[in-house]
């Protein structure tokens, strides 16, 4: 936290000693050593009127429930609805976010192999976790269970979400995948399966038998953690 400045005060940040401007503190100590909404300001670069960069970046905080899970879930729509958060700067915020979760994958993408269902969960988490409607992706993999895509299927609504095998089978078709596995998230938090999700998880299961293509799993994630069907004996 900077200490020479009054947290209230409306002096631009321009104005503030070297050693409390968020971006100067960056390149002389470190990204470890600036506050969460030191680091939020730095994106935002301005604030508005008598607020300064670092107000705004509180407020947008504040918004979240200074949890960094809700801030994640927030939108363009969500931030726009604080004074001083234009277009740009929204769009700046979520593009930073949406960049975290996809590093957060890249693990996967690096070994390319599932060889367990915590792989899968640690490559879809991050996509997933902080959205806040359902939505279903199919990870698509060769012999060796090396993966070859990974695809929305379908977004839905806060509860649920329709999934159409025949949108399933073709992909895998298309791009020789003899192995498939399941993934949506639970808004709610969650991560007890529905009935539907078993449902929905046995009929794909049965059509894949058709075109030789296994079912290896279906992972379910919420931002509490992930569950797999395979491992809780449903699959």
């Amino acid at each position: 936290m900077f200490v020479n400045v009054n947290p209230g005060s409306h002096v631009a940040i321009k104005d503030w000693p070297d050693a409390d401007k968020p971006r100067e503190k960056l390149i002389d100590k470190g990204v470890n050593a600036l506050s969460d909404a030191e680091l939020l300001a730095i994106l935002l670069q301005t604030g508005y009127r008598q607020k300064s960069a670092v107000d705004l970046a509180r407020e947008i905080l504040r918004l979240a429930k200074d949890n960094l899970s809700e801030l994640g879930r927030l939108n363009v729509r969500d931030l726009r609805k604080l004074r001083g958060m234009g277009t740009a700067k929204a769009v700046t915020v979520v593009a930073a976010l949406e960049l975290s979760r996809r590093r957060q994958s890249t693990s996967i993408h690096k070994k390319n192999v599932i060889h367990t269902s915590s792989d899968a969960a640690l490559f879809f988490k991050p996509l997933l976790a902080d959205q806040y409607h359902e939505t279903f992706y199919v990870m698509f993999l060769n012999h060796a269970q090396k993966v070859l895509l990974t695809r929305c299927i379908s977004s839905g609504g806060m509860s649920s979400t329709v999934v159409d095998p025949k949108l399933i089978f073709r992909e895998a078709l298309e791009v020789h995948a003899t192995k498939i596995i399941l993934c949506h998230n639970h808004p709610s938090g969650s991560l007890r399966p529905s009935e539907s999700d078993i449902n929905v998880t046995k009929k794909i299961r049965d059509a894949g038998k058709l075109f030789d293509i296994e079912v290896l799993d279906h992972i379910i994630v919420a931002e509490t953690g992930y569950l797999s069907l395979v491992e809780e004996g449903v699959l």
